[in-house]
C-alpha cells in the first residue's frame, strides 16, 4: 500500500512536470527572443494574420531547437545517457543537466539584468556564476532576451517605416489624403522584403545573435 501511494505521488509529479514544459520552453531557451522578433516582422509588414500564429510558433520552435541543439546534446551526454545506463541518480542527472542550460543562459544574460535580480532577491553579491541561484538567473535571462528581441525588432522596423513615410508624403503631395497610406505601402513593403530575401536575412540574424 505505501508503495502504491509513492507511485501515485510520482505519477502526479510527472504529470505536473509535463504541464511545466511549455513554461520551461519559454523561459530557459531562445524561444522568447525568436518568437518576439518574428512577431515584429509581421507587424512591420502590416500583415497581422500572415503568417498566422501557428506558423510563427512552429518556425520559432524549430529555430529554437536548432539554436539549442549543442546545449541539448550536452544535457543528453552528461545527464540523460548516464542516467539511462544507471551510472548516476536522478538528482545527479538533474544537477548535470542543469549546467549546460545555465551556461547558455549566462552567455545571453546581461550583467545589469543579473545584478538587478540579485538585488531584488536580497542576497549577497555572488562571487562566481555557480553562486547565482537558478531562480535568480531565469528571470534575468528572460528580461535580457526581451531587450535583445526589441533591439532586433527596432532594426527590422526601420526600412518599413521609411516606406510608410515615403508613401504618406507622396500621397499628401498628390492631394490623395483620403486614401489610406498603409493600403498603398503594403505591397511595396512585401516587395522589398521578398527582393532582399528577408526571411533568409532575419533567420541568419536571429541565429547569429545567439553566438
Amino acid at each position: 500500500m505505501p508503495q502504491d501511494g509513492g507511485q501515485a505521488v510520482q505519477l502526479l509529479l510527472l504529470v505536473g512536470g509535463i504541464t511545466l514544459v511549455p513554461a520551461l520552453l519559454f523561459t530557459v531557451t531562445g524561444f522568447t527572443r525568436i518568437l518576439v522578433v518574428l512577431g515584429f516582422i509581421r507587424t512591420g509588414l502590416g500583415t497581422p494574420t500572415a503568417p498566422p500564429n501557428q506558423v510563427l510558433v512552429g518556425i520559432a520552435l524549430f529555430l529554437t531547437l536548432f539554436v539549442m541543439a549543442p546545449t541539448f546534446q550536452d544535457v543528453k551526454k552528461d545527464a540523460i545517457d548516464p542516467l539511462s545506463a544507471g551510472k548516476i541518480t536522478q538528482a545527479q542527472a538533474f544537477e548535470r543537466g542543469e549546467k549546460p542550460i545555465r551556461e547558455f543562459m549566462f552567455r545571453q544574460t546581461r550583467n545589469k539584468d543579473l545584478a538587478l535580480f540579485v538585488k531584488l532577491a536580497k542576497m549577497d553579491r555572488p562571487k562566481t556564476r555557480a553562486d547565482v541561484p537558478t531562480y535568480v538567473l531565469v528571470p534575468a535571462f528572460v528580461v535580457s532576451e526581451l531587450k535583445t528581441a526589441f533591439q532586433i525588432g527596432f532594426l527590422i522596423f526601420l526600412p518599413f517605416l521609411v516606406i510608410d513615410l515615403v508613401v504618406s508624403s507622396t500621397l499628401m503631395s498628390m492631394g490623395m489624403i483620403m486614401l489610406p497610406p498603409t493600403f498603398i505601402a503594403l505591397p511595396f513593403k512585401i516587395l522589398l522584403f521578398v527582393l532582399v530575401d528577408g526571411w533568409n536575412l532575419v533567420t541568419r540574424s536571429i541565429v547569429e545573435s545567439f553566438g
